[in-house]
């Protein structure tokens, strides 16, 4: 009777770790707001105090702080993991090509990318008008930004070369592989992009001939349709948010791409499903977590949806409807979510970007 005896205490104690000792609440996936006032604005400070204006693109760095492309500032901004926010560099005057390289005398055009290598925590940006990709690294104490790849004079292109002889088409989102390469969806271009560590770049997939949704699956062939951002897993595999052929690609290490989920055909829509049978409208940001989960900004759908490694798309988050709200997933709303970035620990956090908010999903008691 004592082995019964304590296999139900086991079970009784396993049930009440799911639940608020007081409510009862089961434990359940929770949106909030990390910072932001909603209302655009510049401005530092905690939580939502906080005002950023029409924010674009973030990543985590290995301490846990995000980075964000604060597009309309034209600053990249940080964010401490208990929501305080700092202007990290440029003084918010955009537009400008020459390359000063420290603080507030930086200059972005509208930066929209950031992807953080967390083997030293180097920051990247992609700069939106400035068709370039920029490298901040720490000197001492300070931080030094130069150019890595793309015109040090605002000019677009296609051409592959080294640093500033290559040419990209308003680059938007990046990530970056275990040996430091760093992947560019090259907007405009229709192409992702790889950039070595010295800063070569080379076309790794795709054509300046978007639109096309024949599934060829290597090389220059490959179509995307204004492809937004893309996000790299533990194995290198590359998945990119294909955004107007409404889908999520998949690309492994060797550049074979398939369809992860979404239409084989264009069509956009709002479903969750297995594979093709998914639906997404406009997805524009896209992350993975270290079981290899895939997290969707679904832009014009105003939802993040989730799509596991075996293909089943779902609604994270979101109810569908534009709003603000924060609370349990099912309830919370967005507003034209434009990027999603996932922490060691396995939390969500979403660039809401007409809300001018930074927002947290996390499973906890509500």
């Amino acid at each position: 009777m004592k082995l019964i005896d304590d296999i139900i205490l086991v079970l009784i104690l396993s049930l009440a770790s799911c639940t608020d000792a007081t409510s009862r609440a089961p434990a359940r996936w929770m949106v909030s707001t990390l910072a932001g006032s909603g209302t655009r604005g510049y401005q530092d400070g905690a939580g939502t105090a906080a005002r950023f204006n029409s924010p674009i693109g973030m990543d985590v760095d290995s301490s846990g702080n995000i980075y964000v492309a604060d597009r309309t500032n034209n600053r990249i901004r940080m964010i401490t993991p208990g929501g305080e926010v700092s202007t990290f560099v440029n003084s918010g005057e955009g537009g400008d090509f020459a390359n000063v390289t420290t603080g507030t005398a930086v200059r972005f055009a509208h930066p929209e990318g950031v992807a953080v290598d967390l083997k030293n925590d180097t920051i990247y940006v992609a700069e939106y008008d400035g068709h370039r990709i920029r490298k901040i690294t720490k000197i001492g104490e300070a931080w030094e930004v130069s150019t890595l790849a793309g015109s040090d004079t605002g000019e677009s292109g296609t051409e592959d070369g080294v640093g500033t002889t290559a040419r990209f088409n308003s680059p938007i989102g990046m990530d970056v592989d275990s040996s430091g390469n760093i992947y560019v969806a090259d907007h405009e271009n229709h192409r992702i992009r790889m950039i070595t560590p010295g800063g070569e770049v080379s076309t790794f997939v795709g054509s300046d001939e978007g639109g096309g949704f024949a599934n060829v699956t290597t090389g220059t062939a490959v179509r995307f349709n204004l492809p937004t951002d893309v996000a790299v897993d533990s194995s290198d595999t590359i998945y990119v948010a294909d955004t107007y052929n409404h889908r999520i690609q998949k690309i492994t290490a060797g550049g074979v791409k398939s369809i992860l989920a979404g239409s084989d055909t264009g069509e956009s829509g709002t479903a969750n499903g297995i594979g093709t049978a998914a639906r997404f409208n406009s997805p524009q940001g896209v992350a993975v977590d270290l079981s290899g989960n895939v997290y969707v900004a679904d832009y014009n759908n105003d939802r993040i949806q989730k799509i596991t490694p075996g293909r089943v798309a779902s609604t994270l988050a979101g109810s569908g409807t534009q709003g603000s709200a924060d609370g349990t997933a099912a309830a919370a709303q967005f507003k034209s979510p434009t990027d999603v970035v996932v922490d060691s620990s396995g939390i969500v956090y979403v660039i809401d970007s007409d809300n001018h908010r930074i927002r947290k999903i996390e499973y906890r008691v509500p």
